[in-house]
Formats: C-alpha cells, structure tokens, sequence
C-alpha cells in the first residue's frame, strides 16, 4: 500500500489507504471507530444483519499491525458499538484481538458510543491523550490544533470522467486530521455536512481511501455549503 504523507504541529505523519494514521518516529499508529459488535447490537434489538462485522474489522486491524509493527496502538473511540460490546465478543474473536494486542501499548480513547474502559483487555483508557505535539480525542474541538480524531465517519466524493465517486476519506487541513472509520459496519457523513464543515471553514485535503493508494483533492471552504448524502 502506498501512504500519503502529511505534516501535523512539526510531525510527519503517514495516511494508510486501510484507514489508519502511521506516526513513524513514535512508531505509533492511530485508528477510528471501530464499532466492534455492532452486529450483535442490532440482533439483540431485532435488527437482523449478518454477524460477522467483528470478525472482519479485526482481520483487517491485524493486518495492518503485521505490516507496521507498531510499538504503541491509539483507539480514537468507538471501538466497541455499545457500553456491553466487549463482554459480547465470541470467545474466538477475544483470543484473536488479545493476540493481536499482546506486546503493544494500547490506548482506548472513550467515545460516545464506549464510554467506559473495555473489561479484560489490556492498555489504558483515557478521554484524550496527548503525546508531544500531538492530541487524540474521539470528537474534534472547535480551534483545536495537532489534533487527530474520529466520530464523524467522513467521507467526500471525487470528480471523475465517469462520474462522482463517493468513498470514506481522512480530511486534513494542516491543523488537524479527521479519520475515516475502520469498522465494517459503519456509514459516513458528506464532508460538506455543516457537522464537518465547520470544524473545516477554510477547507482542506480530502484523501479517499482506494484498494493500495490514496486519491486526494482540494476541499475548498466548506462551510455554507449543503451536503449530499
């Protein structure tokens, strides 16, 4: 896969088209929204999906471990759907993620969604964390700045000869970077929602995720603009 380099408070971080932010000199790496056992949710409220969601998610997840290696893990919220999705994992896919997470510092940053540490897994928890320049928080704060989150599920649709094309994408305007979500089983929000423009006035870069690479383009101001969705 090829990243795309961007810079954020002095640091050179690196977009992954799986969806994840590398941070190379920290040997870091960030991801957003995982909404593990998001299935399971909906069965239980009689909302009947195919339960395989976790299992994907975390296949892809280790994947992306295997090929950065990486000495610390940040959670950027949301990684379980509800408040009980971890004690709702099939043991198979417990063992799988505490293989996946042994010998590597974890942070669960706490979203909306997860509000509370998950039981039985390793690393810390934390509703933001902050490493140098740099802070990791779920929901994105107005006048933030080297600020990385989730939340929003971005996602933006780029012009081609054949029509739009509308996929998830990172947004970065050199102050802070909006992560797509990982999960299998999430949606995403129009980068030109007011939600998301605001947080954008001047506007950005949009990366959508493709199969190896990313495809960006200039935002151009947001705000004021209406979303397509």
């Amino acid at each position: 896969m090829t990243a795309a380099p961007v810079h954020l408070a002095g640091e050179r971080l690196m977009l992954d088209p799986a969806g994840l932010v590398a941070w190379p000199a920290q040997r870091l790496l960030a991801v957003a929204d995982l909404h593990l056992e998001k299935g399971s949710h909906f069965a239980a409220a009689g909302r009947f999906v195919p339960p395989y969601d976790t299992r994907e998610t975390l296949e892809r997840l280790s994947l992306a471990l295997r090929r950065h290696r990486p000495a610390r893990l940040v959670l950027l919220g949301d990684s379980f759907h509800d408040a009980r999705g971890c004690q709702r994992l099939a043991a198979a896919d417990g063992a799988l993620l505490g293989r996946m997470l042994a010998g590597i510092e974890v942070v669960w940053v706490l979203g909306n969604h997860d509000p509370v540490p998950p039981e039985g897994l390793p690393g810390t928890a934390a509703e933001e964390w902050r490493c140098g320049p740099l802070v990791f928080r779920h929901i994105a704060q107005p006048g933030a700045s080297g600020e990385l989150s989730g939340h929003f599920h971005p996602k933006a649709t780029m012009p081609t000869r054949a029509g739009g094309v509308t996929r998830p994408c990172f947004l970065s305007d050199g102050r802070r970077v909006l992560l797509p979500a990982f999960g299998a089983y999430t949606g995403g929000l129009d980068i030109r929602d007011p939600a998301v423009a605001a947080l954008f006035p001047r506007g950005g870069r949009a990366f959508l995720l493709g199969e190896a690479r990313l495809y960006s383009f200039p935002t151009g101001p947001l705000r004021g603009r209406v979303a397509s969705l």
